[in-house]
């Protein structure tokens, strides 16, 4: 039965690509003839410019201080912690735009009137990327003149404010697992009674941040307590190296359980009902899998990659149905949810970033058809079926498609991407735009809007369409032009490759192992960001670039020194020996169920730059020929 509805999935994934399929053709068809001009481009980056301000002044003249707009009823609400959540969401955002005026007086309200000393219960994860990363972004673009957006009355109020922020979240984080509380109150610390069930993207979407906090505080508990988590999640992950979508943060346990029906009515077959713990890339774990990446390129930590590399070659060998992506029961690899996620439409962005360049077009494509028919994603699409799933009609005004076609245009500068970005302009501009602000769309089908505005619509949406065609235009902003290469955090945030950040503390210990100095391969390169722009991306992930930062424990920051020069990593062990992080030989798990030949095939085919299918082997590729190599190196900046 299970390899009977597997094929009826392949091949109904299969159609959905060629499907209702005449519409799509034609739009393909005329997309590829009639592209987006240099003078269009300039108008659309000014009509996304007109549309983050009508949004921004509608917040701020009929919501602020508090939490989001209602643009509908042209009122506020406090939906997180009643502090000014859109205004700290949107800060880089000013400053992308060159609006001085703005960014500052708004940088000078938050370091007067902004505290956290208040009794409310937040979310670790939201209150993480939306408010400490908003702060610590803008705080790094008020503190530095090269950024051209310095503040001369800045004295590191934001800094302070996330400082503060971050102790009152730490208590989450006393936990058996090191795996943090889903929620936690700003003033009393857990409540005695708080759920044990959290998201594996809340446990483990919290690095960039907290690092960051460590890297300006010189405090390495934040980045500690991160780490920990994230081990605490991959220490869990099933022998096929997947991870489940909820555990128990104090019993290390997978809790997802999920009940198919109305699902698996594929082929006209009969109901199948099965209870598994999924693994996906959608909803609960997305952000996740981005982490491990970014958390390697902003702070050149190994074990960040080597966790990235297993974790993606798991996806990409279980839960990858070209184009599309499935949930999967995460002991058997068995599909339990044939459905698109509006939330795994990020994946294509981070495969950018990962150098996996030709199934991120594929997918995109595959994605942007759902959007196409509809004018939006909804929050979820039936595979099956092919029909928005029941219950998940909405879309609130989401950016994961839009940011995976900002990374696609600057990583090919193929002029479709500018034909994408226009359609979803138009679709905000025609179905979303509300008197005050943009609505949340409650059902795709009939754009029907509802009065709400979440803060990530100009921390994020706006953002990557305005970088889209600006990039297009001719590039004039911090990230394109600016003295750093950026990494940007699930929330938009700007994230720099500064020397504070991103340079290595010079040592070679290991859990288990320590290096004699005569031991090591040295090797002096400068910090990343005094790298030739024109070097190729391969030569940066490879070879001698590479290098360790080890766990942030603080034993390990303890009589240390931070230097230009990084050094390189001891010879003779494995990831594994280095970072005492233990992991199934390929023979133990379903992996062998493939022939060598295939699995050789799909690498070579992949050609991949960060990412190996090798399963035991999980050395970057040395070769600085990859037809990806240079377009990579753009999109990390």
């Amino acid at each position: 039965m299970e390899k009977t509805l597997k094929r009826c999935l392949q091949l109904l994934l299969l159609v959905s690509i060629l499907s209702a399929g005449d519409n799509n053709t034609i739009f393909l068809h005329r997309t590829l003839a009639d592209g987006v001009t240099l003078e269009q481009a300039r108008h659309l980056r000014d009509e996304v410019r007109e549309m983050f301000y009508h949004a921004f002044n509608g917040y701020m003249d009929h919501a602020f201080p508090l939490d989001e707009l209602k643009p509908l009823s042209c009122e506020g609400e406090d939906s997180l912690g009643g502090y000014a959540l859109t205004l700290i969401d949107s800060l880089d955002m000013l400053a992308l735009l060159g609006d001085q005026e703005r960014f500052t007086s708004s940088v000078e309200w938050i370091g007067k009137n902004l505290r956290f000393d208040i009794n409310k219960t937040v979310s670790v994860f939201e209150t993480t990327i939306r408010v400490l990363g908003g702060l610590l972004s803008a705080h790094l673009i008020a503190s530095d003149y090269a950024t051209g957006m310095r503040i001369p009355s800045y004295d590191n109020q934001l800094l302070h404010l996330a400082e503060d922020l971050g102790r009152r979240v730490l208590p989450a984080f006393e936990t058996p697992t090191g795996i943090p509380f889903g929620s936690v109150n700003l003033l009393y610390g857990v409540d005695e009674h708080e759920i044990r069930i959290t998201s594996t993207a809340g446990g483990g979407t919290l690095t960039l941040e907290f690092g960051m906090l460590s890297r300006l505080t010189n405090d390495p508990i934040f980045e500690q307590v991160t780490k920990n988590a994230v081990r605490g999640l991959w220490a869990r992950r099933s022998k096929l190296n997947l991870l489940g979508a909820h555990i128990n943060v104090f019993t290390g346990e997978w809790t997802q359980k999920v009940t198919f029906s109305e699902a698996f009515k594929v082929c006209k077959g009969p109901r199948v009902f099965k209870i598994a713990w999924d693994a996906g890339i959608g909803t609960s774990i997305d952000s996740f899998y981005e982490y491990l990446l970014k958390a390697y390129l902003l702070f050149g930590d190994e074990e960040y990659l080597f966790i990235f590399q297993e974790a993606y070659a798991a996806v990409m060998h279980y839960l990858y149905n070209d184009p599309w992506y499935v949930e999967v029961n995460m002991d058997s690899a068995a599909i339990v949810w044939p459905l698109f996620n509006s939330l795994q439409a990020f994946w294509p962005g981070l495969q950018v970033l990962a150098g996996d360049i030709d199934p991120a077009i594929r997918t995109h494509a595959a994605f942007f058809s759902v959007w196409k028919r509809y004018g939006f994603t909804p929050e979820g699409f039936n595979l099956a079926t092919l029909t928005v799933q029941h219950g998940q009609k909405s879309y609130p005004l989401r950016p994961e498609l839009i940011e995976s076609t900002y990374w696609l245009y600057k990583a090919t500068r193929d002029p479709r991407y500018l034909d994408v970005g226009r359609d979803m302009v138009v679709s905000l501009q025609y179905g979303a735009r509300c008197p005050c602000g943009y609505c949340h769309i409650v059902d795709v089908e009939f754009h029907k809007k509802e009065d709400h505005m979440e803060s990530f619509f100009l921390a994020e949406t706006v953002k990557y369409l305005w970088l889209l065609f600006d990039l297009a235009s001719g590039p004039d902003n911090l990230v394109e032009n600016g003295p750093y290469k950026y990494v940007f955090s699930t929330e938009g945030h700007l994230l720099p490759a500064t020397p504070q950040i991103s340079l290595i503390r010079e040592h070679c210990s290991y859990f288990g192992a320590y290096c004699k100095s005569g031991d090591i391969e040295q090797e002096s390169h400068k910090s990343d960001i005094s790298i030739n722009p024109q070097e190729t991306n391969a030569s940066a992930f490879s070879g001698s670039w590479i290098h360790s930062s080890y766990p942030s424990d603080s034993s390990f920051l303890e009589s240390t020194t931070t230097s230009g020069l990084m050094k390189g990593v001891c010879p003779g062990l494995t990831h594994a020996q280095k970072y005492g992080i233990s992991y199934l030989d390929a023979t133990d798990t379903a992996w062998e169920d493939h022939s060598t030949s295939q699995r050789e095939n799909e690498a070579e085919s992949h050609r991949l730059l960060v990412v190996s299918h090798r399963s035991a082997d999980n050395s970057v590729s040395n070769d600085k020929n990859s037809d990806h190599g240079n377009t990579v190196q753009e999109s990390s900046e």
